[in-house]
């Protein structure tokens, strides 16, 4: 696929803002990954000659980016070399562009260096700058919106935050202001380091390596998610998948019985300190939680309630005493050395699985007055061993569990994922591994009303740093 690139150009506040000054960024926002995560929202072809008129959209980026100004600013370092963003008001990069080809011929929108490369936007001063976007117009007559905004200034919710903003400004409606004061996760001083933390203690020994991987979509309808729940005493939708892959990754891996595996969640501290975070914080919440270490052939050849309990027992810990004590660690941690540490230089070992739910998340929120997305996800992935549930767009109770994972192994976790799901209900085996069924977000389908998220399942706030695209079984690029 071909495209044009039509005009580019920066985007500045519609207001004069603060002064030019420099954020404060907390150790969460420190230790994400420090490039841009890129995502897209596909749109359907509307008659309205006004559709994604770049001069409406523009306007309402520019009064958009007052309230969120730091995000035209620019990623600097204070005068002791700590980063920090730099409120300079010089805008964010916008795109305009032309495909020659249709939303059709991307068939599925499966996260590829091809779809980073054409539909969300790159520069030069990537390293600095803090957001671009690019409309990409279809020769159907569909939509792509790339996005990319820096890990450092937003994480998954803060991002939608903004996304979901520009588009309520667009239609015309008043949006609601972040809250920009990264203070509220300030160490404490003394620090306080009462936990081991040792989900930030490890990390890679010289160069990391470059892990192949092929990912997929596998996905759950709503009656073989009740299945899997009904396994357990009153499980939440949450543990019962992530205790099923879990078991699948292990026996589909060819590890040895007595080698140790370890479950990584990405967790969000909004809700778990007191008092919560303010609505709307704008920045990174989100911290590594972990399981405790589990021998291979216990996780695979357990039963699903028992594995289900070890999720529990790394959830129910994550309270505010635990993220306190967590940010006077990194506190500690950044005064020492912090190299390797953040997500994209961390090496997570192959027996290992991280494992982030987009659950509650409003991802199909941005409707910039035609009409909500038909699809939306991350543009690439990043490494081996990432699986992320995403919630249907029906709002129906259906899951697609996306997993990235070595060639080898992939297949067998496929075929181990439904074999068990066939066990547990044999009347609706997952036939809809098939790419047809797979797709079940195709832009050919005649119509799709977008409804709200389901509500908040009680592991809510095991949340996304990152975003996902649904997708069948490709190769994976090195990705920002």
């Amino acid at each position: 696929m071909a495209v044009e690139i039509l005009e580019s150009c920066l985007v500045k506040p519609s207001e004069a803002t603060a002064p030019e000054h420099g954020v404060w960024l907390s150790n969460l926002d420190l230790l994400v990954a420090r490039s841009l995560t890129p995502t897209v929202y596909i749109y359907r072809p509307r008659s309205d000659p006004a559709f994604f008129s770049p001069p409406v959209l523009k306007a309402a980026l520019s009064k958009a980016l007052v309230p969120f100004y730091p995000l035209a600013g620019r990623l600097a370092q204070d005068d002791a070399g700590r980063p920090e963003i730099r409120c300079s008001g010089e805008g964010v990069l916008f795109v305009t562009a032309r495909a020659d080809a249709t939303l059709d011929d991307l068939c599925d929108f499966a996260p590829s260096d091809e779809l980073r490369r054409t539909l969300v936007p790159t520069a030069d001063v990537a390293g600095t700058l803090l957001a671009m976007f690019q409309v990409t117009f279809f020769k159907c007559g569909g939509v792509c919106l790339g996005v990319a905004i820096h890990h450092t200034a937003a994480d998954g919710l803060a991002a939608l935050d903004f996304v979901n903003a520009w588009a309520t400004i667009a239609r015309g409606d008043v949006a609601a202001s972040p809250c920009l004061d990264r203070t509220l996760l300030r160490a404490r001083s003394p620090p306080s380091v009462r936990f081991e933390h040792a989900e930030y203690s490890r990390r890679a020994s010289g160069p990391n390596p470059t892990v192949a991987f092929h990912s997929a979509i596998l996905p759950l309808s709503k009656i073989q998610v009740d299945a899997l729940k009904g396994e357990g005493k009153g499980l939440s939708t949450f543990k019962a998948v992530v205790a099923h892959v879990w078991r699948c990754a292990c026996a589909a891996r060819g590890l040895a019985p007595t080698e140790d595996s370890r479950l990584y969640m990405t967790a969000d501290a909004r809700s778990r300190v007191h008092p919560r975070l303010p609505r709307g914080y704008f920045g990174n919440a989100i911290f590594r939680a972990s399981s405790e270490a589990a021998k291979v052939g216990d996780v695979a050849s357990g039963t699903l309630e028992a594995v289900a309990e070890m999720v529990t027992a790394a959830t129910a810990r994550l309270d505010d005493e635990h993220v306190r004590s967590l940010v006077d660690y990194l506190e500690l941690l950044q005064a020492v050395d912090a190299a390797g540490l953040r997500k994209g230089e961390w090496v997570m070992p192959e027996t290992d699985l991280w494992v982030i739910s987009w659950q509650g998340l409003p991802i199909y929120d941005a409707d910039f007055g035609w009409g909500r997305p038909v699809f939306m996800g991350r543009a690439c992935l990043q490494f081996s061993g990432l699986v992320y549930l995403v919630p249907g767009p029906d709002g129906d109770g259906r899951l697609d569990v996306v997993v990235a994972m070595e060639p080898r192994s992939l297949a067998m976790f496929r075929e181990v994922f439904y074999q068990e799901l066939k066990c547990r209900n044999p009347w609706e085996h997952a036939s809809c591994t098939t790419p047809a069924e797979a797709t079940r977000y195709s832009i050919r389908r005649p119509t799709m009303e977008m409804q709200e998220p389901d509500s908040r399942d009680e592991d809510v706030h095991i949340l996304s740093d990152a975003f996902l695209c649904s997708g069948l079984v490709v190769k994976q690029p090195t990705c920002l």
